[in-house]
């Protein structure tokens, strides 16, 4: 056997080669945290976990320095995409993203950093996510170990957010928490930024996708997600689960772009949501002539600033 023969080519996000070999195609690059020359956000990383290894870069805003002690800040508690096997809470793409969307809405943030498949199959990703939340949960009583949260964060008033596969995953925590509760955390309100949800029946234009790329956002979770039932699990069908309408917050911002084969999934899930007997209000916002996740790569144009200030105006 060559060491160049390929198990599973998921171009251009990973490659598994016969012999075990992992190839990460994006995704890999990492930077320190940092105080934000322009905004003057500040970050800094934090162990949750030596065993699983799980971490966060957490964020303050520039007001969090000067305000007084009394005045806590909205908590969003963010997951970062990648399919649920590249991307990390210290790349470039999220510390960029984080750093300007925290000065824009003035919140407190945790970026949390779970265990990537195919080394650490689903559901190590949500495990090592509730296992954040509950460190997050910790610091309710302003007692906890880390001294950002004990005293900037506002434990009544936290947001769940996160693009493609971290949508998926602030989703499957609200539910979670809604099912479960989780003591010392007041759960307002998710943002699913393009979100990687599917299913075996098409819904929207679906049909009109290239069957290539159906089987694509199929088969990724099957490999990312080795012992699920596939397409039509509740974990990425949400229209599957008996028990979306105890998803446990009161509202949810749903963003969806034109272009991206997820984009009749987001509009799916705030129709299944709203008949689902949840009580509280869904908003979907489209943006136009938009590929999936554009406002990383190009998170100066004019879609992506939008976006933003919707994002920060549902987080206060």
């Amino acid at each position: 056997m060559s060491n160049e023969e390929i198990a599973h080519d998921f171009s251009p996000i990973i490659k598994v080669y016969k012999d075990g070999r992992v190839e990460r195609l994006l995704g890999t690059s990492t930077v320190p945290p940092s105080t934000h020359p322009e905004n003057g956000v500040q970050s800094k990383d934090v162990v949750i976990s030596q065993e699983p290894a799980i971490s966060a870069r957490l964020y303050i805003p520039k007001s969090a320095a000067t305000s007084s002690p009394q005045t806590k800040l909205p908590l969003l508690v963010y997951f970062h995409g990648g399919g649920f096997c590249v991307e990390s809470s210290s790349s470039p793409t999220y510390h960029n993203y984080l750093n300007t969307l925290v000065s824009e809405a003035n919140v407190v943030a945790v970026s949390v950093d779970y265990r990537l498949a195919p080394e650490n199959p689903m559901p190590a990703a949500y495990d090592d996510s509730w296992a954040a939340l509950k460190w997050v949960a910790s610091h309710f009583d302003g007692n906890g170990s880390e001294d950002w949260l004990n005293r900037f964060a506002d434990l009544r008033g936290v947001f769940f957010g996160g693009d493609s596969a971290g949508a998926n995953i602030a989703h499957n925590m609200a539910l979670k928490l809604g099912c479960e509760g989780l003591v010392g955390v007041k759960l307002i309100g998710i943002v699913l930024i393009h979100p990687y949800f599917w299913g075996t029946e098409p819904v929207g234009a679906e049909l009109t996708i290239p069957a290539a790329t159906r089987e694509y956002v199929a088969a990724l979770w099957r490999f990312t997600c080795p012992l699920s039932i596939g397409s039509d699990d509740p974990l990425f069908n949400p229209g599957k689960d008996p028990k979306l309408g105890e998803l446990g917050c009161e509202k949810v911002l749903v963003c969806v772009a034109e272009k991206d084969s997820l984009k009749d999934r987001g509009w799916h899930y705030s129709e299944v949501l709203k008949k689902s007997g949840w009580k509280g209000v869904v908003e979907v916002i489209e943006a136009k002539g938009e590929e999936h996740v554009f406002h990383l790569f190009n998170p100066t144009c004019d879609n992506a600033v939008a976006m933003k200030k919707k994002i920060a105006s549902f987080l206060n």
